[in-house]
Parts: C-alpha cells; sequence; structure tokens
C-alpha cells in the first residue's frame, strides 16, 4: 500500500517550474566578486598575471568547498542567491560543487542555459542557482503581542 505524500512539503525546483529565477546580472555579479577574490587570495600562492591557470584552479576550490558545504559562495551571499540541488533543493556536496566549478572554469558550458537558466555546468552537477528566499514575514507586518 503506497503511503500518502505530504501536499505541505516544499517541492524541489524539478518540480516546481513555477519557482522564480535570479537575473543574470544576479548571477554575473555574484561571480564577479568571487573572482576578485579569487585574485586575490591567489596572490598568496602565485602571480595570477604570469600563472593564468592559479586563479582558476582556486575559484574551482572555493566553489568545492563553499557550494558543496553551504550553498552559495561569498559572492552569491552577496548577490542573495544559492546553488542548491535540481531534484530537491538541498546542498550539492562537494563532489558536485567540484564538477560544477571545473565546467564553470571552462566557460563555455556556463553561457549555454535552457529555459530554467541552467548552463551544462548547472545540469552536470544536477543544480539550479535560486534566489535566497525573504525572511520577511508574508504581508509585510512584523507579528504583536
Amino acid at each position: 500500500m503506497a503511503t500518502p505524500q505530504n501536499s505541505a512539503a516544499p517541492l524541489g525546483p524539478a518540480a516546481d517550474p513555477t519557482s522564480p529565477l535570479p537575473s543574470l546580472s544576479r548571477r554575473f555579479g555574484a561571480l564577479s566578486i568571487d573572482w576578485i577574490l579569487c585574485l586575490l587570495a591567489t596572490n598568496l600562492y602565485a602571480d595570477p598575471i604570469a600563472d593564468s591557470w592559479a586563479p582558476v584552479l582556486t575559484l574551482i576550490v572555493v566553489y568545492g568547498f563553499f557550494i558543496g558545504l553551504f550553498a552559495q559562495t561569498p559572492g552569491m551571499w552577496v548577490c542573495r542567491i544559492r546553488c542548491v540541488g535540481y531534484a530537491d533543493g538541498g546542498r550539492i556536496g562537494i563532489l558536485r560543487a567540484l564538477l560544477r566549478g571545473t565546467l564553470l572554469g571552462l566557460v563555455v558550458p556556463a553561457v549555454i542555459m535552457d529555459d530554467r537558466r541552467r548552463g551544462l555546468h548547472d545540469r552536470a552537477a544536477g543544480s539550479i542557482v535560486l534566489p535566497v528566499p525573504s525572511s520577511k514575514p508574508v504581508g509585510g507586518s512584523t507579528p504583536t503581542r
């Protein structure tokens, strides 16, 4: 006998095609912030101009760590977006985040997007970028006692 599903349970992004998507400018802004931070961090162990591979490697490691564990990088936090699993809306884990970061470092997979703004790097990692839900209560007023 099948158990009925709880209708109050939140749907994953794959099951809810009406979920809002962040603008491309937010995504580009987050990537720009992360890239600048990676250039600064790369200065600790290499010359980012002479060793052009070093900032890309730093970006891959940063994406693997932050997206894998926290679902957002520092740039994503500033731009109020997050990267979650497409099927369930949860964290994607370090290995899938490293795959996503590696493909993002190649640039071309990120440019080829579908109607849900998922690049090839998102589809390969099974992820989607969504806006961070607002913490404001619905209706705009605060509850009174």
